[in-house]
Parts: C-alpha cells; structure tokens; sequence
C-alpha cells in the first residue's frame, strides 16, 4: 500500500503546475480600478461633518438586496481570515506565495467597491454595517470541515476543494444580487466582482484536480469532507441565518442553485464519477458523496422548495 503524502510533498509535486495557473492567471486577469464604479456624485456629508446621517428611507434598495449586499460585503470584508488560512495550508515561497499574495490584494478591491457603493449611495445603515463588521472579522471564519489531521496533506487538500467550490459560489451569488439590486451601477460592480471570482475559481479547480491526479485517495476525501460539510464564508456574521432566507427565497442563492450551478459543474470538471484511478478507500468515499448528492437533489431540494413556494405565497397573501 502506498502511502498518503504529506503537506510539503503534494506542494513540492504540484509546484510547476502552480507556476503555471499563475501565469495563466495573470494573463487573464484584468486590472480595474474600484473608484471608477461608484457614482461619487451621488454623495453628501453625514452628521458628524455637517450633513444629516442615514435613515430607512434614504435607501433605495429592497430587503432582499439589503440582505444580500450586506452579506456579500461582510463575506468579502473578512479577507484577513481567508488569506491566513490559505496562507498557512499553501505556502508562502514560490509560485504559490506569488499567488497567495496577487489573490489577497485582488480580493481586497471587493470589500472595498461595495462598501463605498453602499456609503455613497446610503443603500444601507453604515453605523450598523461598521457594528456587524467589527464582530464578523473579530470572530473569524474556519471552513467548517471536520477531522481533518493539519500535520497530513489534508489541510492544504481541504483548502484547496474548498475553496474551488466557495469562489463558484460567491461568484453565483454576487451575480444574483447584481439582479435583485435593480440599479445598474451595482449590477456593473457585481459583475465585475463576479469575473473575478471565476477566474480564482478555476486557478483553485485546476490545482485541485492536479491533486486528484497525483493523491486520488487523498483528495476525494478531502472533497467529500468538504461538500459534506460545505457552509458559504459568510457564515457565523450576525443575521446570516435571517439573510440566508432572505436570498434563498428569492433566488440570489439556494440549495438547487448549489448543487447544479456549483457542487456538479465543479464535480464534472474534475470526473469525479468517471475516473478509475482510486483505491478500494477512494471508491468507498465516492460512493458516500454520491449518496449525500443524491439526498440532496431528491430530499433535500424539494423539502426546501415546498417550504419556499409556501412561505413566499404567504407572503403574496399579505399583500
């Protein structure tokens, strides 16, 4: 039996192919600047510097957009957290420090063209949004996968699936918001957020997949770990249960949307069902992922739908 590889060994095999996702990387990606999106223009003094400060009906945005814009901002406001953790399960030396650090300051331009969207246009609360800002980032945020021996190669393994399906997700949900906005000054910034995140997610996917060609056993465990065990970055801020419905009920994103916009496409790319490369202990956990899958789709899903269509008729009802 051949054994698992440890953290420095996967690193050192999948280096070169880390060089070149970089380089793909960089060839692809476009640098734009976060001040040419908002419309400054549209912004005036608060309290403290003369002007009046923020109330409910200075906001043009429902309470769905609210909710998803605020959960989006935080999300991307908590950079600190991510960047520490991929930090410590890739490295810091070589390409993969190269990337570490590209994809942290790329990252940063997210928070920052929301928030100042969201000042200048008092979309929301800034007083509460400081408030649940300094709570989300004191608190943190950790993956959520379980059983996971950090001295192994599982740490980076379990990063790296990670993120490969969180960059999908977020990228599904900013482009969602971007709709439910219904100003075309945030659609604009979220689809450029959303480029973005597609191009980190297939840098993660592609180093991802390069590591069930050289570990399968390793990284379907990791894979399955994580799908089994998935929760967005966002969660753990204050009101993300709350918010979480909010988007959920009214398609910025769902467990359908989840399973076939982010947990198969990303399954498919990878051949997860179709590659004949694992071991009697990778076959046993691939079996495990395709039955939760399966729950999902046939359980899961239409229990939450049923729930959905009743709560939102409800609602249609008070109207």
């Amino acid at each position: 039996m051949l054994r698992d590889l440890t953290q420095r060994e996967i690193l050192t095999e999948l280096e070169s192919v880390a060089e070149a996702c970089v380089n793909q990387h960089l060839a692809r990606a476009k640098d734009w600047q976060p001040h040419d999106y908002v419309p400054w223009e549209e912004g005036r003094n608060f309290a403290m510097l003369g002007g009046i400060d923020w109330s409910p009906e200075q906001s043009a945005l429902s309470d769905v957009a609210k909710a998803a814009m605020i959960t989006n901002l935080l999300t991307e406001d908590n950079l600190p957290s991510y960047h520490r953790e991929i930090a410590e399960n890739f490295s810091q030396d070589g390409a993969w420090g190269t990337w570490v650090g590209r994809w942290t300051a790329e990252e940063m331009r997210h928070s920052v063209v929301i928030r100042d969207y969201l000042v200048v246009t008092r979309g929301v609360d800034p007083v509460a949004l400081e408030k649940t800002r300094m709570i989300h980032m004191t608190n943190g945020f950790s993956a959520g996968v379980s059983d996971v021996d950090v001295d192994s190669g599982a740490g980076f393994l379990h990063s790296v699936a990670y993120v490969s399906f969180q960059e999908l997700a977020t990228r599904v949900t900013h482009r969602n918001t971007g709709k439910v906005c219904n100003d075309p000054i945030a659609d604009k910034i979220l689809q450029r957020i959303a480029a973005d995140e597609n191009l980190h997610m297939i840098f993660y996917r592609t180093v991802c997949g390069a590591a069930l060609d050289l570990v399968p056993d390793q990284a379907i465990e990791a894979i399955d770990n994580v799908v089994e065990n998935f929760r967005m970055p966002g969660a753990g801020m204050p009101n993300f249960r709350r918010n979480g419905v909010l988007m959920a009920k009214h398609g910025v994103y769902d467990l359908r949307q989840h399973l076939e916009e982010v947990l198969n496409p990303v399954l498919r790319q990878w051949n997860i069902f179709g590659r004949n490369d694992f071991s009697a202990r990778g076959e046993k956990v691939r079996e495990r992922l395709a039955a939760f899958l399966e729950n999902v789709e046939r359980v899961q899903i239409p229990k939450f739908e049923e729930q959905r269509d009743r709560a939102l008729a409800r609602e249609r009802a008070r109207v």
